[in-house]
């Protein structure tokens, strides 16, 4: 039995979109209980030089409502990251977990072959095939920043390890 790309992706999308949403309840938990001001948290980074957890938060959700999209051939919803607190970037990931959701199973068949082109007619346009898509660039870059946003509040003091990582399975 071979392994199909919705299976592959949209699941996976769900699950760990759901923990990062149990996490950030946690780190709003957190704020209100320390009474530290939540734009510590939204705005935390390891380094100067790289974005903080809400744009960590908008990154993840970009990757698996765009990854999603592409590969059932539907039209990328626009979202403007505009988010500045705990509860929109909740409704984010509740509008990207809407979104993938309804999704037919059906609309990702044949998608593994499907050409797919990132930043078309631009210098770093790469093209792939769906399953190189969804498996050598689309995951890596969305567990990247899921896993970047986790490692923003553990290193800020909220009490989450793997089994928040992980979610539900």
């Amino acid at each position: 039995m071979s392994l199909s790309i919705h299976a592959a992706s949209v699941p996976v999308f769900q699950q760990m979109l759901g923990s990062l949403k149990d996490i950030l309840a946690k780190a709003e938990a957190h704020a209100s209980a320390k009474k530290i001001d939540p734009q510590a948290l939204l705005g935390a980074r390891l380094a100067p030089d790289m974005f903080p957890l809400t744009r960590q938060v908008q990154i993840a959700c970009d990757f698996a409502k765009g990854v999603c999209a592409r590969l059932a051939l539907v039209e990328l919803p626009v979202h403007e990251d505009t988010e500045t607190s705990f509860a929109q970037l909740q409704a984010r990931i509740d509008t990207v977990l809407a979104f993938i959701g309804a999704l037919p199973q059906a609309a990702f068949a044949g998608a593994e072959s499907r050409e797919i082109v990132t930043r078309p007619g631009t210098p770093k346009e790469r093209r792939f095939s769906g399953q190189d898509y969804l498996l050598h660039y689309g995951l890596p870059q969305f567990f990247f920043h899921h896993t970047t946003a986790y490692a923003l509040l553990r290193h800020n003091g909220i009490e989450i390890g793997k089994p928040d990582y992980m979610g539900a399975y």
